[in-house]
């Protein structure tokens, strides 16, 4: 069933199908590397994500022993962490297939969707949204622990596909909050982000009465920050911190340097 709605089914299979490429006949012991998502392996970031999948195709989640590690900070966190202690205690070989058989199953039920259900508001990890704007949501997670894994097996480069477009598309839009609320800056600031890279693009935010707000790209500001796409969406993520990019060769700022780091400092927006 075709909808207004396909490509975000696109960017998934994409996405999901990237990581399991990325995986083909690697050997057992990189799922034991160290991902840059606190406290997870790449063995963790694949449960994480046959967990919050079944979990959508209304598998029961499992029971949590113990105490949470400093790293589970939310509702959300305790989800993840549940299902990432279980298949811990799980084979390997049963995580790969639960990944292939699970997202398949994610991609065949999304299809079926109409437009009504995909507009449909319900829970979602950020409150009551949309249940496009969940999915859109599961983009942004899955890209990004794409990332993660490939960060992890020291492979160079981003993936480029559908993916990376909402996750930048995402990440830009919570400029104006990251300005108007973290950053506290004064009534009239305006600061350009320019991102170089694949995916190049323009952010332009401002504080008008006393929020802040989305200016046309083509805007003119007084302050600057022009860093590469890899950067900014790690840093956004939580995965590198305001140092790694602010003195970064990829990284430069013009104007107030302060308002700029604030920014920076400022910029991690993942839940």
């Amino acid at each position: 069933m075709a909808t207004r709605y396909e490509w975000i089914v696109d960017a998934l299979a994409e996405t999901w199908g990237s990581i399991e490429i990325v995986l083909a006949d690697r050997p057992a012991d990189i799922y034991d590397a160290p991902t840059a998502c606190p406290g997870w392996s790449v063995r963790d970031v694949l449960a994480h994500l046959v967990g919050f999948e079944r979990m959508l195709q209304g598998e029961a989640l499992p029971e949590h022993e113990g105490a949470y590690p400093d790293y589970v900070r939310n509702a959300v966190g305790e989800i993840n962490e549940a299902v990432v202690a279980d298949w811990r205690r799980r084979p390997l070989e049963e995580l790969r297939e639960a990944f292939t058989v699970t997202t398949a199953g994610s991609l065949a039920r999304l299809r079926g969707l109409s437009d009504e259900e995909w507009e449909r508001v319900g829970w979602s990890p950020e409150g009551e949204r949309p249940y496009h704007r969940f999915m859109e949501t599961r983009v942004l997670d899955s890209w990004i622990h794409l990332g993660d894994v490939r960060d992890a097996l020291g492979l160079e480069g981003d993936d480029h596909g559908p993916g990376e477009a909402v996750v930048l598309g995402r990440l830009g839009a919570a400029l104006p909050f990251v300005l108007g609320r973290r950053t506290a800056a004064p009534e009239g600031t305006r600061v350009a982000v320019e991102l170089h890279g694949e995916r190049a693009a323009r952010y332009v935010v401002g504080v008008d009465g006393g929020r802040g707000v989305a200016l046309a790209p083509e805007e003119s500001a007084a302050n600057e920050l022009v860093t590469s796409t890899a950067l900014f969406w790690r840093r956004a993520a939580g995965r590198v911190d305001a140092s790694h990019l602010l003195e970064n060769p990829q990284t430069s700022v013009r104007g107030d340097a302060a308002l700029v780091s604030g920014l920076v400092e400022g910029l991690v927006v993942m839940i």
